[in-house]
C-alpha cells in the first residue's frame, strides 16, 4: 500500500532551519579552524627562513665590508710605499744613494788617497785604461784583490789582477774571505800557501762578514787565530775589512784594537765609526774606465807617504 508524503509526520520548519544553520555554523567553524592552523604553521616557517636569511645577509654584507677595508689598507700601503721611494730616490736628489745608482757620487771631503777593491764580479779589467782613472779627480792609487774563500776556493781573476797591478805600479794588496764554520788555522794556511806578497805590496786582509753558527766569543777566538797565523808569516799586523755593524757588534774588544781596520760604510757623508781607522770602503756603484759595471770605491784615512808606510818591507 502506497503512502503519500502527508502520511510522514512533519518537524517544525524553524527545528530544520536551525539544524541546517547549525550544520552550516559547524562545517563553517570546522573550515575555519582547519584554515587558520594552516596559517600559524605558515608563518612560524616564515619567520625561520626570514631570520636565515637575514642571518646570511648579514654575513654577506661584513665579509664584503672586510674585503673592501684589507683592499683599501693594500691600496694605502702600496701608496705610501711608493711615496717612500719616490722620496729616496727621485725626490732626495742630493741622497749619496740617488747619486751612486745614477753615476754622480760624491766623495768623502778631506781624502786625496783613493782606491778600489776587486773580485772575478768585475770580470776582464783593462788595466791599463784602470791605472790612468780618476775618482773624484784623484788618480786610483791602490788596488785591494780577492784572493781566497775558506779553505779551497781561489779567486778565478786573481792571479791576473794581482799581477797586472804590479805592472801598473799601483800598490796592490789581497783578502781572504773568512767562513766562520770553517777552521780558521786551515783558512790561514790555505791563503799562505796561495798568496804571496812581496815588499811593499799592502799587509792581507781578513774579511769578516758573517758569524755563522758560533757565538760572539767563539768568533772573535777564530778570527784571532787567522790573524795571528798569518802576521806571523809576513811580520805584520793584517788588515781587518768588516761593516761597521759587524765592527761594533762582534769586534769591538781590546785584542783587535792593534789591527788596521778597512770599514765598509755606504751612502754617507761621513764615516760615523769613531774608532781609529785606515780604510773606508764608501760604495758599492762607482764607476771607472777600464772596469765593466760597478766597482767598490774607498779611501785611506791619510797620505800617500803613510800609505807605503803600512805596506811589507
Amino acid at each position: 500500500m502506497s503512502l503519500s508524503s502527508s502520511s510522514y509526520p512533519q518537524r517544525p520548519s524553524s527545528q530544520v532551519k536551525r539544524k541546517s544553520v547549525s550544520t552550516v555554523s559547524g562545517h563553517a567553524s570546522q573550515s575555519r579552524s582547519r584554515r587558520v592552523a594552516p596559517k600559524v604553521t605558515r608563518r612560524k616557517a616564515r619567520s625561520k627562513k626570514s631570520a636565515s636569511s637575514r642571518l646570511r645577509l648579514w654575513t654577506a654584507t661584513a665579509k664584503g665590508r672586510m674585503r673592501m677595508l684589507g683592499i683599501r689598507l693594500s691600496v694605502l700601503a702600496l701608496v705610501g710605499l711608493v711615496c717612500w721611494m719616490f722620496y729616496y730616490y727621485v725626490a732626495n736628489r742630493y741622497s749619496s744613494k740617488w747619486q751612486a745608482i745614477y753615476g754622480s757620487e760624491i766623495y768623502p771631503d778631506g781624502y786625496s788617497i783613493h782606491g778600489i777593491d776587486v773580485s772575478h764580479h768585475q770580470g776582464d779589467i783593462d788595466w791599463e785604461k784602470a791605472s790612468r782613472a780618476e775618482v773624484g779627480g784623484e788618480p786610483i792609487s791602490f788596488v785591494i784583490i780577492k784572493a781566497t774563500e775558506g779553505v779551497s776556493h781561489i779567486d778565478e781573476n786573481f792571479n791576473e789582477n794581482f799581477y797586472q797591478t804590479r805592472q801598473y805600479d799601483l800598490v796592490r794588496g789581497a783578502y781572504h774571505y773568512f767562513k766562520p764554520n770553517l777552521s780558521a788555522q786551515e783558512q790561514a794556511k790555505f791563503f799562505l800557501k796561495q798568496v804571496h806578497l812581496e815588499e811593499g805590496d799592502l799587509p792581507p786582509v781578513l774579511d769578516i762578514e758573517e758569524r755563522g753558527d758560533l757565538n760572539v766569543k767563539q768568533l772573535q777566538k777564530s778570527a784571532l787565530t787567522w790573524l795571528k797565523v798569518v802576521e806571523k808569516q809576513y811580520n805584520v799586523p793584517p788588515i781587518i775589512y768588516t761593516n761597521y755593524k759587524f765592527k761594533v757588534d762582534y769586534l769591538n774588544t781590546p785584542e783587535f784594537d792593534r789591527y788596521p781596520y778597512w770599514i765598509a760604510h755606504y751612502y754617507v757623508r761621513n764615516l760615523t765609526y769613531k774608532g781609529k781607522w785606515r780604510f773606508w770602503q764608501h760604495t758599492d756603484c762607482g764607476v771607472i774606465d777600464g772596469i765593466k759595471g760597478k766597482v767598490d770605491l774607498n779611501i785611506y784615512n791619510g797620505s800617500m807617504y803613510e800609505l807605503k808606510q803600512l805596506c811589507i818591507e
